[in-house]
């Protein structure tokens, strides 16, 4: 069995955020850039569902689109145990109009049974890409998943809908898309951070895959949320409510 991953390269959920002068795009200097959440669970989902159905020439591909910093995720991602990353080197915007015909050229090079990706990237916060690539490369997709299973050639997914989950199932090739539910990445171990060094690296231009899609999607402003007002303690039930009601106007 053969499984691609694509990352992202994002900031780490954890780091404090600002946006940069011309207020276009989110300040990176000094902010500490991971893979993005669901991408790593997806790669160990991936890592699960070959312990459990791959063979001796069973694969985990990873790959990533960016600029020569992606190198540290793809070395992560290594260590967690995939057997090989690419790198599709360019350091053009990346929205899904110009991800998606790239991961789809990548995935008829590749031929993998099952894509596994994180259903958003928390930075842009599109979660486009995984449907815009089954779509593009006609693949039946169980997205959001919180739970996945294989017998064979088909495979089960349990998916995270409004008001619930649900069930779909399909026959591979396919793509998933992962939720939080899913698994607990694990952590990358000092040997195999150290052996993840000597594990096939490749890099390819955009043109080997069709080249970079112009994209229509412009950002011309991002504003930070408002500071949050400070609380009020107030003496008694009388006074909240007179204030929700008079005040806030949340009470009718």
């Amino acid at each position: 069995m053969k499984i691609l991953v694509p990352l992202s390269r994002t900031e780490d959920p954890q780091a404090r955020i600002r946006l940069n002068r011309e207020a276009t795009d989110i300040d990176r200097d000094g902010v500490s850039m991971v893979i993005n959440p669901f991408d790593e669970i997806a790669v160990e989902e991936s890592l699960r569902v070959l312990a459990d159905h791959g063979t001796d020439d069973s694969e985990l591909i990873v790959c990533c689109i960016g600029e020569d910093s992606v190198s540290s995720e793809l070395r992560r991602a290594l260590a967690m145990g995939a057997h090989r990353a690419i790198q599709v080197s360019t350091d053009a915007d990346l929205s899904p109009e110009v991800v998606t015909p790239l991961l789809a050229a990548l995935a008829r090079r590749e031929s993998p049974d099952l894509i596994i990706m994180g259903k958003q990237s928390i930075d842009g916060d599109s979660g486009q890409v995984p449907q815009r690539l089954a779509q593009n490369l006609g693949w039946p997709q169980g997205t959001f998943a919180f739970n996945l299973t294989l017998d064979g050639r088909s495979a089960t997914v349990g998916r995270e809908v409004d008001g619930g989950t649900m069930s779909v199932g399909f026959d591979l090739p396919g793509i998933v898309s992962t939720d939080l539910r899913l698994n607990e990445p694990r952590l990358p171990k000092l040997p195999d951070i150290m052996k993840a060094k000597r594990k096939p690296y490749e890099t390819l231009n955009p043109d080997e895959l069709g080249g970079l899609a112009e994209t229509r999607i412009r950002v011309t402003a991002l504003a930070a949320p408002p500071a949050r007002a400070a609380g009020q303690i107030v003496a008694d039930v009388d006074t909240l409510i007179t204030k929700l009601t008079d005040e806030a106007k949340v009470l009718g």
